[in-house]
Order: structure tokens, then C-alpha cells, then sequence
């Protein structure tokens, strides 16, 4: 379930699908993104943060969830349909003027979240309050749901995802994601995440992701100022632009692979502007 960082501050609804086709080695997977709301985000010691506009985070995080569904991976005996196919990469454009990384936040290491775990970050590395995750793992003959805690901080150029789960296996994976420049108009910043493979057991199917349930956004207070997670531009008529694109099956950097032919989802849609107070 070494998911992919999903970082998206919009509302919106996506509705995804691949043409059905009936081998294991051609699975079919969709993707439903449920409308986000916005939450409050709770002080150091108490109270929550005041609104200010255009600035994510600093008065609210965005709740969003993701259902993926899907077939013909993975198929045995016992499981003769098969189960979502594995996702491998997870790349999200925003539309131009946004900016979802900060300065002044602090920065943690992926070795420490490997070594060390989450108290091993600076609490103010943060970018949200903890998600849920709840994949598909092989346990015996059986493909069984395993629910895993997910946590982001920012750290090396980007967004590291700390994905933990206890039951029916222990699974405690880290993947990391980084902002590069799109190139793309009218889409600004990418947020590009390469999901590894996830094995629980020797032979058997790799893990998959079911749903993904985040919150995204974060605020701290530094030298008497406020810092929020992000803004989204003050400008904006119709909407902001974001597309989704997600890969599964393929490789992993070009080196470890998924033993299943990348497919790629994509979509494009519009967030309502954001409300000014």
C-alpha cells in the first residue's frame, strides 16, 4: 500500500475506467474520487486556526477519499475474478499559480521514517493529519482487506508518505514524491510519486489499494507568523484545473516489476474557486 502522496486541495468528482478485458494480465481497474469537504485544523494546546482565504491550511484541510476498483489480477482458485491490479506511480497537476509546498515548515528524511518511524520527524514537518488506506492482501489462499494508517511530512524536495499497517500482516512502507515543473500549460506544478511494490508473502500477488481517505493541510506559527500548507491562485474564474493521472502495474523506477503491463488513468476536471473572506 505504498501509496502514492495524494495531494489535491479541490472538490470534485472523478469517474474513471478501463475497457473490461477478461486476462489476468490485462486487468481492469477504475478510480472514484467522493466530493471533499473542508475541516478545521486544530491549534498546539487547543482552538482551531483562523480562516484566510486563499491560504490552504490555514484554516482548513481538505478531506478527500479515493475508491479504487478493479479485476483480473492476481486470479487463483480461490479468488477466480482477481483483485484490483497494484499501483505503481501517481502523478497530480495543478493548475498554474498554485503552490501546495511551503517554506518554513520543517523537513524530515525518508531514512528516518524507515528507521525511526514518524517520532522521528520534526513536528512541524506535518502535512496533514493522519489518512487511512485500506488495501488487499494475500493472507493464506485468500486476497483480505488490511486497513494501514497513512501520515505525510515534507522532506527531500517533496512529500514523504509513511504508510503503516498491523493486521493481517505488518507493513510499514515509505514512498517519497517531488514537485517538478509540469510543462504542460495551463497546468503549473506536478507532484510525481512512484509507488513500490508491496509483497507480503513470498509468491504471492502484490498488494493493492482499495481506498485512500486523506486530509490535506497544515499551519504553524514561526517567529509570531503564520504559515500555511499552501495557496491557490487569488484569481480564478470557472474553476481550477487538475488532472490525475495513475499508473498501474509497469516497474518501479525502471528497476523492480509489477509483472503486469502499465495502464494508465487519467483525468481532467475543475474545483470551484475558493471562497474569499
Amino acid at each position: 500500500m505504498r501509496r502514492a502522496s495524494i495531494w489535491l486541495a479541490a472538490l470534485g468528482l472523478i469517474a474513471l475506467s478501463l475497457p473490461a478485458v477478461s486476462t489476468a494480465a490485462e486487468p481492469t481497474a477504475s478510480i472514484t474520487v467522493f466530493k471533499a469537504k473542508v475541516v478545521p485544523i486544530p491549534k498546539p494546546g487547543g482552538g482551531t486556526w483562523p480562516h484566510t482565504g486563499n491560504i490552504l491550511g490555514a484554516g482548513g484541510d481538505v478531506e478527500i477519499e479515493y475508491v479504487f476498483e478493479g479485476s483480473g489480477y492476481g486470479a487463483s482458485p480461490q479468488n477466480p475474478k482477481g483483485s484490483i491490479p497494484p499501483i505503481s506511480q501517481v502523478n497530480f497537476y495543478l493548475d498554474a499559480g498554485a503552490k501546495l509546498h511551503p517554506a518554513g515548515f520543517g523537513s524530515c528524511t525518508s531514512a528516518k521514517l524507515q528507521n525511526v518511524g514518524p517520532s522521528g520527524c520534526p513536528t512541524s514537518s506535518s502535512a496533514g493529519a493522519v489518512g487511512r488506506v485500506l488495501g488487499e492482501v494475500t493472507f493464506g489462499t485468500e486476497r483480505v482487506p488490511e486497513e494501514l494508517e497513512l501520515r505525510e511530512f515534507f522532506g527531500e524536495g517533496g512529500l514523504l508518505s509513511y504508510t503503516a499497517g498491523h493486521s493481517p500482516t505488518a507493513l510499514e512502507i515509505v514512498s517519497k514524491g517531488h514537485w517538478i515543473n509540469s510543462h504542460q500549460p495551463p497546468y503549473g506544478e506536478e507532484l510525481v510519486t512512484l509507488v513500490p511494490p508491496v509483497a507480503t508473502v513470498p509468491g504471492a500477488p502484490l498488494a493493492s489499494v482499495k481506498t485512500i481517505n486523506l486530509k490535506a493541510g497544515a499551519a504553524i506559527k514561526k517567529g509570531g507568523k503564520l504559515i500555511s500548507y499552501g495557496t491557490v491562485p487569488t484569481k480564478c474564474k470557472g474553476g481550477l484545473r487538475v488532472k490525475t493521472e495513475v499508473v498501474f502495474g509497469g516497474t518501479y523506477g525502471g528497476e523492480r516489476e509489477f509483472g503486469i503491463p502499465a495502464k494508465t488513468l487519467t483525468a481532467t476536471y475543475k474545483a470551484p474557486c475558493p471562497k474569499k473572506h
